[in-house]
This record gives C-alpha cells, sequence and structure tokens, in this order.
C-alpha cells in the first residue's frame, strides 16, 4: 500500500494559509508562490522530514524572505537606475534606425519647403509663436501667415512617409 509524503499532508493542511499570507507580504503577487515554496523548503531542510514542522516557522521564514527579496530589488533598481543614466547607450537605444529616418527625411522636406513657408513654419513649431505674433514679427497679415502654415503641412504631408508619428509639426492651425 502506498502511503502519502508526510510533507504533501503537512501542505494540504497549512498550505492555502501561508499563501496567503505570502500574498500580503510580496510586493507582487506572483511572488507570493515562489515566497512560500523557498520558506516551506528552507524549513523542511533544516528539521527535516518528520512532519513536525510547525507552521509558525514557515510564517517567520515567508517573512523575513519576501523582507530580503524587497530589499535585493530595491538595490536591483538603484543600480539599473544608476547605470541607465551614467550610460553612453541611452541614446542608443532611444534612437531607432527608424527614427532617424524619418526626421532625416522631415527635415530634407523642410530644407525644400519655399522660404516664406519655411519661415512662418519654423516660427510656429519650433518657436512656439502664435499666428498673431508671427504676423506681427513678420509684418504679415493673419491670412498670409496662416495660408503660408497650412500649405507648409499639406507639402510636408505630400513629401514625408505618412508613418511619420513623432514629427515636431503642429497640426493645429488656430491662433
Amino acid at each position: 500500500m502506498k502511503t502519502e509524503p508526510i510533507w504533501k499532508a503537512w501542505f494540504a493542511k497549512h498550505g492555502a494559509k501561508l499563501l496567503l499570507f505570502a500574498r500580503q507580504q510580496a510586493r507582487y503577487p506572483d511572488d507570493a508562490e515562489d515566497l512560500v515554496q523557498e520558506a516551506f523548503v528552507r524549513i523542511w531542510r533544516l528539521y527535516g522530514h518528520t512532519g513536525e514542522v510547525s507552521p509558525t516557522l514557515v510564517y517567520r521564514a515567508i517573512r523575513r524572505l519576501a523582507i530580503d527579496w524587497a530589499r535585493s530589488l530595491d538595490r536591483r533598481k538603484v543600480r539599473e537606475n544608476k547605470v541607465y543614466t551614467e550610460s553612453s547607450f541611452v541614446d542608443f537605444f532611444d534612437r531607432t534606425l527608424e527614427k532617424d529616418e524619418r526626421r532625416s527625411a522631415l527635415l530634407h522636406a523642410v530644407e525644400r519647403l519655399p522660404p516664406e513657408q519655411k519661415e512662418v513654419l519654423t516660427l510656429k513649431v519650433w518657436g512656439g509663436l502664435t499666428f498673431d505674433e508671427i504676423s506681427r514679427a513678420l509684418d504679415l497679415s493673419l491670412n498670409t501667415v496662416a495660408s503660408r502654415y497650412r500649405y507648409a503641412l499639406s507639402k510636408l504631408k505630400e513629401w514625408v512617409p505618412p508613418s511619420l508619428e513623432d514629427h515636431p509639426v503642429d497640426k493645429s492651425t488656430n491662433t
């Protein structure tokens, strides 16, 4: 006759309560099962397979492991942030080839614009001026400024691939 191992019976009796406790101790719910398993294995190895292990010992082990894991996570985050901020690879990962190609295409298209349209577009998008401010700066009517801006945007949409999502062109035409 085959008998069930002692640890299975013990765990069937105490496992659900231990898991509930571990969920309260863990920073992330997915870590709770790992905490219970690690604590259970550690205690079982220390005190043997006699079935006489007190659940209190496992609760204590779960609590201590949760604290250790949290500290480890904190240290890891600090190290990773430090490496990230001090690394020259930050620019490498932020700048993809596709973004570079789109940026280049946009800059090339802006250079192709007639000078009066490029001037208005530059003041609006990169200068952050309103149409009213642009009209005063260039001594032009408000309607002329707005139409030059619209013409510039129309040409850029025609010349730059439609998948360009991150270009700095302001799509609004309000003052």
